[in-house]
């Protein structure tokens, strides 16, 4: 089926982050931003087929939205996409970029960067199966497998298969010997590598991510490259998406004080606790709010101290703001 539906501007996006970007962190952020791509946490294809909750829920205000879904059994991956879709995901990532064990014991994430023909039926079969776009989040190499040969050979197959928007983590992994985080701070940046794919590869998107931190430095990149994706920087430091209408997409901010951003959450907390969330569910993705601001630990301490006692509604968050004004 065509790739051409639901065209996505992916000019900024906000990287999945594996317990961090879960469905109340994505409406935190899109109170700041309308244009930001969201992803989601990585959801397993087994967790969709067999999974007893509901991976999939999302708040219509997230779009655009793209699943970012882990597997490599092509018939799996394609009910999955079947189901984002009829769920109205706007798009589907496959990733090869995450190192984590538990990941590779899957056989998926990064491991799958030496399984491009595993990753091009995978592409395949969900093109062929759903309407969405259909990308794939890559790392720069793995292993020793990291010369910029295999590199171009990775996407040259994977673009044969109808891949046509690449997400590169500019870092090679390491599988064996280092942690998830180490795999995110020891192996080198190699920004010119992903800026070499554009320039080979015209035709293609790419968005480039690992180590960015700063608006400023994501209009270099898009000197370069078509996108970039942040994932720590803006976890860290939330008030960040506040810029990104503005300063990436040309589009005039709504100019929300941190304040009004809490204040923008007060409804959304209160119907997400009566149906079954708490409270610390949001805000946990909410500590950041304040970062680089006076009273920034005095937020931090009360949310994470007064939680427990103000599970339900937004008590937590209008306490809290009382103590910042």
């Amino acid at each position: 089926m065509s790739q051409a539906v639901n065209k996505i501007d992916h000019t900024f996006s906000v990287a999945p982050m594996l317990d961090w970007t879960d469905r109340h962190c994505r409406y935190f952020y899109r109170t700041m931003s309308r244009h930001a791509v969201l992803y989601t946490e990585m959801v397993t294809t087994g967790a969709i087929i067999y999974g007893k909750g509901d991976y999939l829920q999302f708040n219509q205000a997230e779009h655009p939205i793209v699943l970012q879904l882990g597997g490599s059994d092509p018939a799996d991956m394609a009910k999955a996409a079947v189901a984002a879709q009829e769920y109205g995901y706007d798009e589907i990532n496959i990733n090869v970029g995450c190192p984590s064990d538990r990941v590779q014991n899957g056989r998926f994430g990064a491991c799958l960067m030496a399984e491009p023909d595993t990753v091009s039926e995978c592409l395949t079969a969900m093109q062929q199966a759903c309407d969405l776009p259909v990308t794939v989040k890559s790392r720069i190499g793995i292993d020793d497998f990291d010369s910029y040969e295999f590199l171009t050979q990775f996407v040259e197959k994977v673009q044969a298969a109808g891949c046509e928007h690449f997400i590169v983590h500019a870092r090679k992994a390491w599988l064996k010997g280092l942690s998830p985080k180490q795999n995110r701070e020891v192996p080198p940046l190699d920004y010119q590598r992903v800026y070499q794919l554009k320039k080979d590869f015209p035709e293609l998107t790419f968005s480039i991510n690992g180590g960015i931190e700063t608006i400023e430095q994501a209009k270099a990149h898009l000197q370069h490259v078509d996108g970039v994706m942040l994932g720590r920087a803006v976890y860290q430091n939330p008030y960040l998406m506040q810029q990104v209408d503005e300063q990436l997409y040309g589009i005039p901010a709504s100019h929300l004080s941190r304040i009004d951003v809490a204040e923008a959450m007060f409804e959304y907390m209160e119907n997400e606790t009566q149906n079954g969330a708490t409270s610390w569910h949001i805000a946990r993705h909410m500590l950041g709010l304040f970062n680089g601001q006076p009273k920034a630990r005095l937020w931090r301490r009360f949310l994470s101290e007064n939680a427990r006692q103000h599970p339900q509604g937004s008590d937590l968050l209008k306490l809290a703001l009382a103590q910042m004004k």
